[in-house]
């Protein structure tokens, strides 16, 4: 393009670096964080190419700089947490990457049955070595519930209790887990309620795992997009998948848990959430770590449950993925060095960045995590909501 060689020069000039210093300063001086500073958020910049790679590409910019140790930070989760309530990701939201993004999500269904599956070998197939020593005992990938909980393990056994309590699970209940992960809930709801359990996952690595983990209860994980399924269940659980739907597939989504989920069963939708509606997925995020993910707004739920469902119930406990969060960075830091020789060079840094930019995300309050229960027809007499 003719305008290349302009944009290129003005990123390499002494003038542009300048400019930029002085703008990204004044940004980060406006969330109380200092470039070179002496608290543990704030940002050391080793090469000065940072300031004109994040003015120019935004999050992209700031995340792949990180990669490449252009800048170092102590606390990169409270650098995020402040950055993000100052709303400063936003003022450098106008990219390329950015509205390329969003041009793209706009005209292409990035999540259709074919593209579903890039995300599975990109980033649950990335190696089960690490899953094993990031996650609690039973590999549970989705935000734990530490309302009486003090170790990770306990959280997530609370958060699978509550989702079988929400859903009124029985014994020998039917029970379809959309997006089953390595069988967590499939295996507590079957050995600590007696369901029976079937879970669908785009995932090689978590199926051939998670039957092994399951093999002595009446579970079956499946390697199946959840647009195949059909069969009819009691109730369905989703937990941590919908983020991969796509808002072009939100309807298709909701009208296939409809139906496979009887008349009188419940489906439990348990799901990051963004507080504003956007077609426009986080560059760095999405290149990096979730390829065609995208964060659903209650408005987007909304549509695509309409006519389909009842609203039940609503939990939104997304301050507890922070916690979440940082004990899976604390387990990965303290193992790293058993499984490194498996990964990339900038493997590390790739993953601690992802996970304590989310834990500051959800710190802001920036994203939540919403349980939602949903009945075809409305539950007689009203829902009890369990907490």
């Amino acid at each position: 393009m003719a305008s290349s060689p302009g944009i290129h020069a003005l990123s390499h000039s002494p003038e542009s670096r300048g400019f930029a210093k002085r703008k990204i300063d004044a940004w980060l001086e406006s969330a109380g964080v200092s470039a070179n500073g002496n608290q543990p958020w704030d940002p050391q910049v080793i090469d000065d190419r940072f300031y004109n790679r994040v003015l120019l590409k935004g999050s992209l910019g700031l995340g792949e700089s990180y990669m490449e140790g252009w800048w170092e930070c102590e606390a990169l989760d409270e650098f995020f947490c402040r950055v993000l309530t100052a709303g400063l990701l936003d003022r450098t939201s106008l990219n390329f990457a950015t509205l390329l993004n969003g041009i793209t999500a706009r005209l292409f269904n990035l999540q259709t049955a074919k593209r579903a599956w890039k995300v599975g070998e990109t980033h649950y197939d990335v190696g089960n070595d690490l899953y094993k020593r990031m996650l609690d005992s039973r590999l549970v990938y989705t935000c734990a519930y530490w309302q009486n909980a003090t170790t990770l393990d306990e959280a997530q056994e609370a958060k699978l209790d509550l989702v079988c309590r929400k859903i009124g699970l029985q014994n020998s209940d039917h029970i379809l887990d959309i997006g089953c992960g390595w069988g967590s809930f499939a295996k507590f709801a079957a050995s600590r309620y007696g369901a029976f359990v079937d879970g669908v996952t785009i995932s090689r690595e978590q199926v051939e795992l998670g039957n092994i983990l399951c093999r002595e209860y009446p579970v079956n994980l499946k390697l199946m997009d959840y647009r195949n399924v059909d069969t009819v269940y009691d109730h369905i659980v989703s937990l941590g998948m919908f983020e991969h739907v796509g808002n072009k597939n939100y309807r298709t989504f909701f009208q296939k848990a409809s139906q496979c989920l009887k008349d009188d069963g419940l489906f439990l939708l348990h799901t990051i959430g963004s507080g504003t509606t956007s077609n426009i997925v986080e560059p760095w995020i999405m290149k990096h770590i979730f390829p065609n993910g995208m964060i659903p707004s209650m408005a987007q739920i909304g549509k695509g449950i309409e006519g389909l469902f009842v609203i039940e119930d609503v939990h939104n406990f997304g301050a507890d993925y922070d916690r979440t969060l940082m004990q899976w960075f604390e387990n990965f830091d303290s193992t790293w060095s058993e499984i490194k020789k498996n990964y990339p060079d900038n493997f590390y840094r790739k993953w601690k960045y992802y996970l304590l930019s989310s834990a500051g995300a959800f710190r802001s309050r920036h994203l939540h995590l919403w349980q939602i229960v949903l009945s075809k027809r409305g539950v007689r007499n009203g829902y009890a909501r369990p907490r």
